[in-house]
């Protein structure tokens, strides 16, 4: 799918009005004032703390802002979409303005040589998959036509996941293994699995992220949740509170927890700095969902035999009322700010509504039939019906006026209903995008994952699952997203030391202006910064023919002495076709001033990534830049005896 993103900013960018060159700005700060806007560049040290200095270093982690105000009144600019990029820099000099636009425009066009070393537009769709393991998927560019950017192994297949507030660790319980896997964001490797007890399933992250309580769905009385303190992998707590699922919902300020036993038909209350269970509540037959209101401060249960909504709160934690619904009570989800709160009903087909500061039923939405999931943007509720691919828009405008009937639209979200695929989980299978409007819907069933924007009658766009059926999704975004008014900030990761540049792109009013900063040595680093070696690619074509040689050819320069390196005899090459599925190992063969070369066939159309690595050197295959080769079939028409194999290496 083509990005949406670069599509708007590259024809908006061709009639943008450039201001005077930029001018060298300090390390960590700059300032520009134009068009009656003054924008303000700052870039510090996320934890300097933990790295003893306050500059930017190397390795280290960094908060970025932009704050953008109306340069005579001082108030915030509000509600824009500001495109960034973060690109080091080779030339000493500061790039004027018409250098800053051609950086952009190199950058909206998502080519593989012209990529910036940190994208600050960019998100990446992770799939938890049927099988062991996660798709994360790079909706905006992708490499050679695959946009397969990594798989996640996981030890069984996960079923729910969460993440942390800073993006940094991904957490997936994995019941079949026993086992949480925590997962590093930056790699993209498992860091540890950590025990949480038999069969863990329901796992929710405390607000201040001190504890993750993971729900264990035993059938026997070993049932209940285990608490887990994820800073130090230690599990903090155990409570046994009953056999059955278990949802788990936190107050606001984290001062209980609160946990469905569904074979009891009990809510447990615990208290969460005591690590104390306080009370049992028996709140009716099979409690199948729980959510806490903030503007009620009431915890809310749904029984899914006797289709009771119950209200349990106070300072003694008493049920308050019971609300009347009907049988077949699924799930339970509210709208931010707590006022009103969404039941599916997967026996009747449809959504109770009732609103919390009165506790009464509200609405009936009829909707698709077994609708089993719910989210919402700020206009519509979405939900997901498994019975068949629509998937049901409800307009959250009339939500509360029962003198106006509540509008429902439909989408189809793919070709087969989801419960065509024996693929379930807990986890939300649609997720809002960073995208203003937009949300991703997995369609197990047709392995795939749909792209809707709001006000549309059918997707724009789908992401293949290679042949993986996609049960849950989340997006992790590097975006710059509005934290406060008119602050615009995201966290990112330096990269090596030396001299970067910032061009921002804002779109209305429209300016253009890289900022840059610069990064210092990393004491810490000492000898795992130095690469010796750098890999200069001699390539013509980055597309090659399924079933011909391909030649590549390329140059190894030491990166102390700029000098070419020949002597090497163990230059290894990894070459696999994403997503993993053929792979072939190589040692380069010298030919002299520093050239190297190594051919392969490829064995089907698809993206192969090559990886090179030298043991004598310590250099291993994550430290050197990969390169990406698309494999397409030749046009028989075009094939004839004589005809040459497809040009791969520059010749020397």
């Amino acid at each position: 799918m083509k990005s949406f993103l670069a599509t708007a900013l590259a024809a908006m960018l061709a009639g943008s009005v450039f201001g005077q060159p930029a001018t060298a700005q300090s390390q960590q700060s700059g300032k520009i004032v134009r068009e009656g806007i003054v924008i303000e560049f700052t870039i510090a040290p996320l934890r300097p703390e933990k790295t003893g200095a306050a500059g930017l270093l190397e390795g280290t982690e960094a908060s970025v802002r932009f704050k953008i105000a109306d340069s005579t009144t001082g108030q915030p600019v509000t509600n824009l979409r500001p495109a960034g990029w973060i690109d080091f820099r080779e030339e000493a000099a500061v790039p004027d303005g018409r250098q800053c636009r051609e950086r952009i425009q190199s950058f909206l066009q998502a080519s593989l040589t012209e990529r910036p070393d940190i994208d600050l537009n960019a998100y990446l769709i992770l799939a938890l998959n049927q099988e062991p393991n996660i798709s994360v998927i790079d909706p905006l560019s992708g490499f050679g036509g695959s946009k397969l950017y990594t798989l996640i192994p996981l030890k069984s297949p996960g079923e729910d996941w969460l993440m942390s507030g800073d993006k940094q660790r991904l957490f997936v319980t994995m019941p079949l293994a026993g086992e949480i896997a925590i997962i590093d964001t930056a790699t993209w490797k498992v860091l540890t699995n950590l025990n949480a007890g038999a069969k863990p399933t329901r796992l929710v992250l405390q607000h201040d992220e001190k504890y993750l309580w993971v729900g264990n769905d035993m059938d026997d009385e070993g049932g209940g949740v285990t608490v887990v303190d994820w800073s130090t992998t230690k599990t903090v707590a155990r409570f046994k509170t009953g056999p059955g699922h278990h949802d788990i919902a936190l107050a606001d300020d984290d001062h209980y927890a609160f946990v469905t036993n569904q074979r009891a038909g009990t809510l447990s209350v615990i208290d969460v700095p005591k690590l104390a269970l306080v009370k049992e509540i028996k709140i009716g037959s099979s409690p199948s969902g729980l959510a806490f209101s903030s503007l009620s401060k009431t915890v809310y249960g749904i029984n899914e035999s006797d289709g009771t909504i119950v209200a349990v709160g106070g300072p003694h934690h008493e049920v308050l009322t019971r609300i009347k619904a009907m049988p077949g009570l699924s799930a339970l989800r509210f709208l931010p700010g707590g006022r009103y709160g969404f039941v599916l009903n997967r026996q009747l087909n449809r959504v109770h509504i009732f609103d919390s500061s009165t506790n009464r039923l509200l609405h009936n939405v009829e909707v698709g039939p077994d609708p089993d999931q719910i989210i919402f943007t700020r206009d519509v509720a979405y939900v997901r019906a498994r019975g068949n691919e629509f998937v049901s828009l409800i307009n959250l405008s009339s939500i509360g006026r029962p003198e106006i009937e509540i509008s429902v639209n439909r989408f189809p979200a793919g070709q087969k209903a989801p419960q065509a695929s024996p693929s379930t989980s807990m986890a939300d299978a649609m997720i809002v995008t960073p995208d203003s409007g937009a949300v991703l819907v997995a369609n197990p069933a047709d392995q795939m994952i749909y792209y809707y924007m709001e006000g549309m009658a059918a997707p724009m766009g789908t992401f293949q699952n290679y042949r993986r059926d996609p049960r849950a999704l989340l997006v992790w975004s590097r975006s710059l997203q509005e934290t406060s008014p008119g602050t615009y900030t995201t966290t990112v990761k330096l990269g090596k030391q030396g001299n970067y540049d910032v061009p921002l792109l804002l779109d209305s009013p429209r300016i253009v202006h890289c900022f840059n900063f610069t990064v210092s040595v990393n004491p810490a680093y000492g000898s795992q910064r130095a690469v010796p070696i750098k890999i200069e690619p001699l390539i013509q074509e980055r597309s090659a023919y399924a079933g011909e040689r391909y030649q590549l050819r390329f140059k190894v320069i030491d990166t102390q002495t700029h000098q070419p390196r020949s002597d090497l005899k163990d230059l290894g090459v990894l070459t696999f076709l994403a997503p993993g599925i053929w792979q072939q190992r190589d040692l380069a063969r010298p030919l002299g001033n520093g050239l190297y070369e190594i051919n392969f066939v490829p064995p089907q159309a698809g993206a192969y990534y090559i990886y090179f690595n030298c043991h004598s050197l310590g250099v291993d295959f994550n430290q050197l830049p990969n390169l990406t080769i698309q494999a397409t079939r030749r046009d028989p028409a075009t094939a004839t005896p004589s005809s040459p194999q497809h040009p791969a290496g520059a010749r020397p």
